[in-house]
């Protein structure tokens, strides 16, 4: 989102705010659109890696005594030494990126916590260390209202009904969430559903981890057009967003894929082409015998064309005839 590039513009430009975080923002939409991706895109561009994201689950803090759990047990408890999740991850790794996952689910105790860090950009921990945070990213991800963007998904609709539709899953967040932490965020971004040019790129960028493992084992993955149209025609569901789509490519593809090396059809150095054919999937491979069979037999196609042309030059008029003119001179 544009949002998110000028806040990490801004930190580059040394003009963002001392005393807050890089950026803050909340990402709301459909299940599926590519929230976390975004965070997991984040880190690696900001800080050359994708481990740089520290996620925390909500699902998980759902309870008031959860939060001991990310500023550390009190004095007298267990784990009091052992410090919390949060804290000491920031700690290790001021540079990050952290991501607390379907915000709308913590306890309100947690996001009392939560307006120290996007307030004041640091946090104390229960054993009194003041914890930096001014150089994170902290991001929240929600699927309130995501029912009022689901019912443009796959209807072409115009610019203006998308946009009231934001408006109304704006409205059920500000209904939902508290003032003072909407108050503190640099920006709500608030996702479309996915079109079908850009599922076409999801396939892909899938497929993109299966394609450096088959590189390791010297195989080359080629996909046509008509095979991402089939995976798109029968795995896309707008109300799940892109999530079956990695399950359908799991299913169909790469378990093929492995049974065709287990059974030593896709040897190393060989190349598999994934199109379709009557409804159905076609794998074609290509090993690297068939390649050098092929050379050679044109190759020699070659040959015996140069050796007709050889045969005819000798038996031509004009040889015959200098050839008898040597003879007469001699």
């Amino acid at each position: 989102a544009a949002s998110v590039a000028r806040a990490v513009m801004r930190s580059a430009a040394k003009l963002s705010r001392a005393t807050q975080p890089t950026g803050s923002f909340l990402f709301a939409g459909p299940t599926g659109v590519g929230k976390t991706e975004l965070a997991k895109a984040l880190a690696f561009e900001l800080f050359d890696s994708e481990t740089k994201l520290v996620r925390f689950d909500m699902s998980e803090y759902m309870e008031q005594h959860a939060v001991s759990r990310l500023i550390g047990a009190p004095p007298g408890y267990i784990g009091h030494d052992a410090g919390g999740q949060l804290t000491e991850a920031l700690r290790r790794h001021p540079y990050s990126v952290v991501l607390f996952d379907e915000i709308e689910k913590a306890h309100p105790q947690v996001l009392n916590i939560l307006l120290q860090v996007l307030d004041d950009g640091r946090i104390t921990d229960s054993q009194g260390h003041v914890v930096d945070c001014k150089h994170a990213i902290v991001l929240l991800t929600s699927n309130l209202g995501a029912e009022h963007m689901l019912r443009v998904a796959g209807c072409n609709a115009s610019e203006t009904e998308i946009e009231q539709a934001k408006e109304r899953t704006l409205g059920v967040i500000r209904r939902t969430l508290r003032p003072e932490l909407l108050n503190r965020l640099d920006d709500v971004v608030i996702f479309n559903p996915l079109s079908g040019q850009v599922l076409r790129q999801v396939v892909k960028l899938q497929l993109k981890d299966v394609v450096r493992r088959l590189e390791e084992l010297d195989i080359t993955l080629n996909l046509t057009d008509e095979s991402v149209d089939f995976v798109l025609k029968e795995a896309h569901d707008p109300e799940l967003g892109a999530r079956p789509i990695k399950r359908f490519l799991e299913r169909h593809i790469v378990s093929r894929l492995s049974r065709l090396i287990l059974s030593g059809e896709l040897p190393e150095g060989s190349a598999v082409t994934v199109g379709v054919k009557n409804q159905d999937w076609d794998f074609r491979v290509t090993t690297r015998d068939d390649t050098s069979r092929e050379a050679s037999a044109t190759l020699g196609r070659a040959g015996s064309r140069d050796g007709c042309f050889e045969r005819t030059s000798r038996d031509s008029p004009l040889h015959r005839s200098d050839s008898a003119s040597k003879r007469q001179r001699i």
